[in-house]
């Protein structure tokens, strides 16, 4: 059975007073759940202080993103080894952010998953359809795309240790959230696709569901059969609201 999991993405927001708070308040209101794993990945700058208040709980935390490089002259990127150094196990790959403002190819999206599986952290591969991709029905076709890439590159049995977020883009940071049918839909989907080439991988894979997720609708999201958690952007900065969904996902 597959236990799920809450990652909350800080974004770039926080400072060392406003975190140190949040995370007080995560660990007082995750102490009574034990059936959801949750991780948090703060900024870059924050992790070291975030994982020394973090020592001693059961709160993962990780990257928002990873370099494709392992190490070099790459002013301003952070290498997976760095990361593992400080204690991060998870890495954020290929959010729809850091495809859209920053260049992140479905190419690059897949170097980046594989420099962060080599070097011993689990990779959160997003993906996901631009609104006027879902009007058109090309939904499945870019996730498709997207998962592909990811394949093509390190064979179909790497999914099994990473995790999944299928974010429509249209839903992140906007307040519109997909139906949970919506979702299940394409979450089916993805299991759906990935079981063609592995099925037992496919059982195992964690498959996310992020776009305004809320305290409000995240029982009703998780629920779906398919939906093995979420990745959480602006309500993960709100410890109440975090953890009512980490409860609803436990």
């Amino acid at each position: 059975m597959r236990k799920p999991l809450v990652a909350g993405n800080w974004k770039m927001n926080g400072s060392r007073e406003s975190n140190i708070a949040l995370v007080k308040g995560l660990l007082e209101g995750s102490s009574q759940i034990a059936n959801a794993e949750i991780l948090v990945c703060p900024s870059f700058v924050y992790i070291t202080e975030v994982a020394k208040q973090l020592e001693g709980s059961s709160i993962a935390y990780g990257s928002q993103d990873v370099a494709k490089e392992e190490v070099g002259a790459y002013t301003g990127e952070i290498s997976v080894g760095m990361l593992k150094d400080i204690g991060c196990s998870y890495a954020i790959v290929g959010h729809s952010e850091r495809r859209a403002l920053f260049g992140d190819t479905d190419v690059i999206v897949a170097q980046k998953f594989a420099a962060a599986q080599n070097g011993g952290i689990l990779p959160v591969l997003c993906v996901g359809e631009l609104l006027e991709e879902r009007e058109a029905g090309q939904t499945e076709a870019v996730v498709e795309r997207q998962l592909q890439a990811v394949v093509d590159l390190v064979g179909i049995s790497a999914l099994e240790k990473s995790v999944v977020a299928y974010e429509p883009v249209w839903a992140i940071g906007t307040g519109k959230t997909a139906s949970p049918q919506e979702a299940q839909d394409v979450h089916a989907f993805i299991r759906g696709w990935i079981s063609k080439e592995d099925a037992a991988v496919a059982e195992k894979v964690r498959i996310l569901y992020g776009g305004s997720v809320k305290a409000a609708n995240a029982k009703e999201l998780f629920s779906q059969a398919d939906i093995d958690g979420g990745l959480i952007g602006g309500a993960s900065l709100a410890a109440d609201e975090f953890i009512s969904i980490c409860e609803a996902a436990g």
